[in-house]
């Protein structure tokens, strides 16, 4: 599906069937978790730990999983990185990386979608794939081997359009965020637009949407968790539908992304009553 084809409109996908619902109940969960009394005071540190607990979840739907305990003592400084990290580790010092870099792009999303997509993947990819390659697009005979149960990733320049329907369905924004933000973590997982590191880089983008478009302004939601709480192969199973089931597969989609959100929202919460309790990690 291309997301920003001008016969399309975002508000005309709340017609597929159980869109709409679950539209709602991910913008109920979130303005539940926006008025939490630990946000009064507490909000920075909330939403600290929602980075931190975003980057271990989307690492490990990467399939690099490390305990919690023990990516929070490494992002700190209280445990070293391996001298030669093994592919685990490299994996999960990107998330964290391009999960911090999302509250640098926050104010810059919306009006310059190019140049924030650009910045995720410098913080995602530095150290994974050749200088040449970070922030930048793939050209010519570049490949990527990522989401290969998607198909084939798109040729360059047919990469270059499906980037610049992106860039404008992000830049037009407005309601109902979660379909924009959605409907960016697919195209990026579908498009494929950088040589490695495509799936962190859409989750970051999704993250950096819900909190810039007014869903989760407090950036304590967790989306990255609710993908992870249902599984990596369902995670994939929705990707693929996406790209490739028509109108009801980007039902499906989408409302696997709503029910991420409402998930999400729900382990914001139990980072609030963390804070409010003094047991945050």
């Amino acid at each position: 599906m291309r997301v920003a084809d001008p016969t399309d409109s975002v508000q005309a996908l709340l017609g597929l069937d159980g869109v709409a619902d679950a539209v709602e109940q991910a913008r109920a969960a979130c303005t539940r978790l926006r008025w939490h009394e630990a946000l009064r005071r507490r909000m920075p540190e909330a939403a600290a730990e929602s980075r931190l607990r975003g980057a271990r979840a989307s690492a490990a739907l990467d399939g690099a999983a490390l305990p919690m305990a023990l990516v929070r003592d490494r992002a700190r400084g209280a445990a070293p990185w391996p001298p030669r990290p093994d592919p685990v580790d490299t994996v999960v010092a990107a998330a964290l990386a391009v999960t911090t870099e999302t509250e640098h792009v926050r104010t810059l999303v919306r009006s310059a979608p190019a140049q924030a997509l650009a910045r995720l993947h410098v913080a995602a990819a530095t150290g994974l794939v050749p200088a040449d390659q970070v922030g930048r697009p793939r050209l010519g005979r570049d490949e990527c081997g990522e989401f290969v149960d998607l198909g084939p990733a798109p040729a360059p320049d047919h990469l270059a359009r499906r980037l610049a329907d992106l860039g404008g369905l992000i830049r037009r924004g407005g309601p109902p965020v979660a379909l924009v933000a959605a409907l960016a973590h697919a195209e990026v997982c579908v498009a494929r637009p950088f040589v490695r590191g495509n799936g962190l880089v859409a989750r970051a983008l999704e993250r950096v949407l819900l909190v810039a478009g007014g869903l989760d302004p407090t950036g304590v939601a967790v989306p990255e968790e609710g993908y992870l709480q249902t599984g990596p192969t369902a995670y994939l199973g929705a990707l693929t539908a996406y790209a490739h089931g028509g109108p009801p597969g980007v039902a499906l989609w989408l409302r696997h992304a709503a029910r991420a959100y409402v998930d999400g929202a729900a382990h914001g919460e139990s980072i609030c009553r963390s804070v409010l309790a003094g047991r945050l990690g």
